[in-house]
């Protein structure tokens, strides 16, 4: 199941363009996200090893896809990752988007975020300086003309520091990720050849003269380093490589128009990934049954493949039988047990049909773990139905005030919590409830 989250996430400012640095300096960008099992599953099988080697933490939940097609992925204040779809669909092998996440594991060992912090700080306080000096280049001669030319110089020699800096972590960032790569036996070709594909898509957007708007600074130098540190040739795992064409299909298809897809996977080619492909693509012109057909293909070809069965269900929900969908989602839940995702999909559809009290016990139980495992919110509405329907309601306004508290809406679940303490006995809900009073608190207090 693809689903399209637009949510706003705090970034490090370094990563915005930096000519808005200096001019509006926002704490914030709206960024669409991307929850998707299978590719948060492959993503996951690059990433922790790189994780690990690097002693760093992994946490599955700080890991985004982000919804753009340009060729990018950076890192966050809490160690969180972002990948662009562009990125991984623009990669040729696993082993160029391994590159890729090591390039910004070396930014997390390297310090870079914090460094960089500290480097804002200092640039404001000069920019505001060479601000004040023009001021008073103004009010001296009476001539604006003086003040705009003293504080477009010193905005330039900001920029000219600030690219240089940049400059310098890029090149860290290199040396770690080759450093990590080699560790884990892996070869360092792929983050080469991906680097080459920045370079090229610079030439292309015409900044490649313009070092203020890249994101990634002086390519024609790391392109050297890189060179002078490839590795020799390795086959590729086999498995991991034929995951990786699946996960490009998938993105391709769904984020692609149809005709598109069927020029880049024509409906001759019979191999998994094409037909992947092709069944999203009929899905999104509305041919439920040919986009049916294929997934009984695939499902036929590998009946072992959970994700198969998840685009089934999402078909089958999405088109208006949502106990179709319920079983198909079980299906899959019995391929995957552990997937958070199936978990809240297959309450979603079950939550749709007649349910009796042991399904109803069933469908709390998995919500309660993808409570753990997942923090989107869905899960909390989902669970006040769920003990709606159950009759608990105390639980249920529990539940939804979960859910108003992860959407900022602290009013709302402090009445809500109101309305489960004035009716619950029970001793382990009273916890849960003084809990999330001291969590709203805690937000209150941090506005």
């Amino acid at each position: 199941m693809l689903c399209f989250i637009k949510i706003k996430k705090l970034i490090g400012q370094f990563l915005l363009p930096l000519v808005f640095l200096f001019l509006f300096s926002p704490q914030a960008l709206a960024l669409n996200l991307i929850s998707d099992e299978e590719t948060e599953s492959f993503l996951q099988k690059i990433i922790q090893p790189i994780f690990k080697k690097a002693q760093i933490p992994y946490n599955k939940n700080k890991i985004f896809i982000v919804d753009d097609p340009s060729l990018n992925a950076f890192v966050s204040e809490g160690n969180f990752l972002f990948i662009h779809t562009g990125t991984i669909i623009a990669a040729d092998t696993p082993n160029e988007i391994q590159g890729v996440l090591a390039h910004e594991t070396g930014h997390i060992l390297g310090g870079h975020l914090i460094s960089q912090h500290i480097f804002m700080q200092e640039m404001q306080k000069v920019n505001i300086a060479s601000l004040l000096l023009a001021g008073g280049a103004a009010a001296a001669s009476g001539n604006g003309d003086v003040a705009a030319a003293i504080a477009l110089g010193g905005q330039s020699s900001l920029m000219n520091r600030y690219f240089q800096y940049r400059t310098e972590q890029e090149r860290s960032a290199d040396e770690s990720a080759v450093n990590l790569l080699t560790q884990l036996n892996q070869p360092t070709n792929g983050l080469y050849d991906f680097m080459k594909k920045i370079q090229k898509n610079n030439q292309l957007s015409g900044i490649e003269e313009i070092p203020y708007f890249r994101t990634h600074p002086v390519t024609q130098e790391r392109l050297a380093f890189l060179k002078n540190h490839l590795s020799q040739k390795k086959s590729e795992n086999a498995a991991l490589v034929n995951e990786f064409g699946k996960v490009k299909a998938k993105l391709i298809a769904f984020l692609s128009a149809p005709e598109y897809t069927f020029r880049i996977y024509p409906l001759n080619h019979n191999d998994e990934a094409s037909l992947y492909a092709h069944a999203i693509a009929y899905f999104k012109k509305l041919d439920i049954d040919a986009s049916l057909q294929k997934l009984n293909q695939l499902i036929s070809l590998a009946p072992k493949n959970p994700y198969y069965r998840e685009l089934k269900a999402q078909i089958l929900m999405e088109t208006g039988s949502p106990q179709l969908a319920k079983n198909e989602y079980l299906n899959a839940l019995k391929l995957k047990p552990d997937s958070a995702l199936f978990k809240i999909a297959y309450a979603q559809a079950a939550l749709e049909t007649q349910v009796g009290p042991n399904e109803l016990n069933t469908i709390a139980l998995y919500l309660n773990q993808a409570v753990i495992e997942s923090d989107i919110p869905l899960i909390w509405i989902l669970l006040s139905r769920t003990y709606a329907l159950q009759n608990k309601v105390d639980y249920a306004q529990y539940a939804a005030a979960e859910y108003s508290l992860k959407i900022n809406q602290t009013k709302v679940a402090e009445k809500q919590l109101e309305k489960a303490k004035k009716i619950t006995n029970s001793a382990q809900l009273k916890l849960k409830i003084s809990d999330l009073e001291q969590r709203i608190k805690n937000k209150k207090s941090n506005l």
